[in-house]
């Protein structure tokens, strides 16, 4: 569906007018980036949903409210000596929120559901480390033959193809959370449901309404129920983010993931230190479908990509929370210090106009046929501003642009499940801090995540060498030169890399800006 802008403002201005109710220190009312398109962790792909799950499930380690990772529902984990084999003991006292013990079979059980291909998880070629993943996703072996094995109640034992660096951080996301077997049995895809939702986290699911708020409460079966102080938290989706402001002023909510970037010198003026700027592993990207024509030309992408100002939309849209991106790994992962990048960090964009406006006559387009761009976006400020400010660079080559916009969880789902599109916003936090997390999303096949199916078989093979090799300077080499092809090919063009910004009340204590960006809820403490 195609809108106009005034249509769109209209649209936005409506989702701002949402009810508000009344708290006191018994509800954080906590804005989130968007309304999940599910609560099935194994089914989940946005950051949104993650901070929902955070809170509802457990993993084998979490996070605390510094982005440090802690025990969860392990308290404690041996390593083999050939790095392949990891035996993780259960706490004595984990519970589902039904009273029920938490037991290591709910773990096994869980990560040969996600990996079965009929699940359909956007996010399981995450979990092929472990042994026969890839095959069991494939449909190529039965879920026996995964690597995970529970030798009694409080054992798990996890078993890898190759070493795997990075590990116990990917065993705190939300992939590789479990769920009750009894309840997913019982109600199959209903199993998230209010009343049927058993989780095994610091707080349970209470309510849920649509484009509203999702509720949590307290779960007084966590082993750690006593230190949670907020007994209830609402999920607020937030996309209009000036209304979303607007609504923090008036009191009706406690906190906002997100800010609008074209207003940050006006907000730290108005809020002060309520304003909070931190570090973040996040990528803001174009996807281009490169299955279709002429997007399928390196060419058009290399156009695309020389002319767009990325200082500009970093500093004066979005107020300096965003740096300027020419390669698809951000600064600061592990082992990474230096990633290749794409042309045009040098001069100025318009010192690279004559050089796009060469490449888009050799691949036919010029005054008398202009190439025409359909541009999807999820609504959002930020989005809306961006969009309209890149198309107006791409307006100097001859270039006509229309957009496209919609809700995050219609956006995401349409370019997941195969959906048509020319360039796409697309935006990615890395869920550990090393560069396969950002990587893997331009191998083939990875359809969920790569949206445009860009396929190259000789950067599918520098993966694949980086996962094998054990020298960890080495391994970060083949890696670079993986990049170095995604650089050249631009399936994703990368615009600016992110720092996290938040609103945060003066009743709300323990946030602290973090690399991971997280805060969990249980960590968090209300005033009256």
């Amino acid at each position: 569906m195609r809108l106009r802008r005034r249509d769109w403002l209209l649209g936005a201005a409506a989702s701002a007018a949402l009810p508000a109710r009344a708290a006191g220190a018994s509800l954080y009312r906590r804005g989130n980036d968007a309304d999940p398109e599910t609560l099935d962790p194994h089914r989940s792909s946005t950051v949104a949903e993650a901070h929902i799950l955070r809170d509802l499930f457990e993993g084998l380690l979490t996070y605390d409210n510094h982005g440090a990772i802690i025990p969860g529902a392990a308290d404690s984990w041996t390593v083999s000596a050939d790095a392949l084999t990891y035996t993780f003991k259960l706490r004595p006292d984990g519970r589902w929120s039904n009273g029920e013990a938490v037991e290591a079979g709910a773990f096994v059980y869980a990560l040969r559901r996600i990996l079965k291909p009929e699940t359909a998880a956007k996010y399981a070629e995450m979990l092929h480390p472990l042994r026969n993943a890839a095959a069991l996703n494939r449909g190529e072996a039965p879920p026996e033959a995964l690597g995970v094995a529970a030798p009694d109640p409080r054992t798990l034992v996890i078993t890898l193809e190759k070493p795997t660096p990075y590990l116990l951080e990917l065993l705190t996301h939300q992939t590789t959370l479990p769920v009750h077997p009894p309840s997913v049995e019982r109600h199959g895809d209903a199993f998230t449901r209010p009343g049927n939702l058993v989780s095994n986290g610091a707080y349970a699911l209470r309510d849920l309404v649509p484009n509203d708020r999702i509720t949590l409460a307290r779960n007084p079966h966590h082993y750690a129920a006593a230190e949670a102080s907020i007994p209830e938290v609402a999920f607020i989706p937030t996309p209009d983010l000036a209304g979303a402001v607007r609504r923090f002023a008036a009191g009706e909510l406690d906190s906002l993931a997100d800010l609008p970037g074209d207003q940050m010198a006006s907000l730290q003026r108005r809020f002060g230190d309520q304003v909070v700027l931190g570090p973040a592993l996040g990528l803001y990207a174009l996807a281009v479908n490169t299955r279709k024509a002429p997007f399928d030309d390196q060419r058009v992408r290399r156009a695309l990509s020389l002319v767009i100002d990325r200082a500009y939309l970093a500093e004066a849209l979005w107020g300096g929370t965003m740096s300027p991106a020419f390669s698809l790994c951000p600064p600061g992962l592990d082992h990474y210090r230096d990633p290749p990048e794409t042309e045009g960090r040098a001069g100025l964009p318009i010192d690279h106009e004559a050089e796009a406006r060469r490449l888009l006559d050799e691949a036919g387009f010029g005054p008398g046929r202009p190439l025409r761009v359909e541009y999807r976006f999820n609504t959002t400020d930020n989005n809306r501003n961006t969009a309209i400010a890149i198309a107006e660079m791409w307006r100097d080559l001859g270039i006509e642009t229309r957009f496209v916009y919609t809700d995050a969880k219609t956006h995401f789902a349409h370019l997941r499940d195969g959906g048509d599109f020319d360039v796409a916003r697309m935006s990615w936090i890395a869920d550990y801090a090393d560069p396969q997390n950002f990587l893997f999303l331009l191998r083939s096949g990875n359809d969920g995540l790569n949206p445009g199916r860009y396929a190259n078989p000789d950067y599918d093979a520098l993966l694949d060498a980086a996962a094998g090799e054990r020298d960890v300077a080495a391994r970060a080499g083949l890696l670079a030169r993986a990049e170095a092809i995604l650089m050249r090919d631009l399936p994703w063009i990368p615009v600016m890399h992110t720092r996290s910004k938040a609103l945060i009340s003066p009743r709300l204590h323990g946030y602290h800006a973090n690399l991971r960006n997280v805060a969990p809820t249980r960590f968090l403490r209300l005033d009256p």
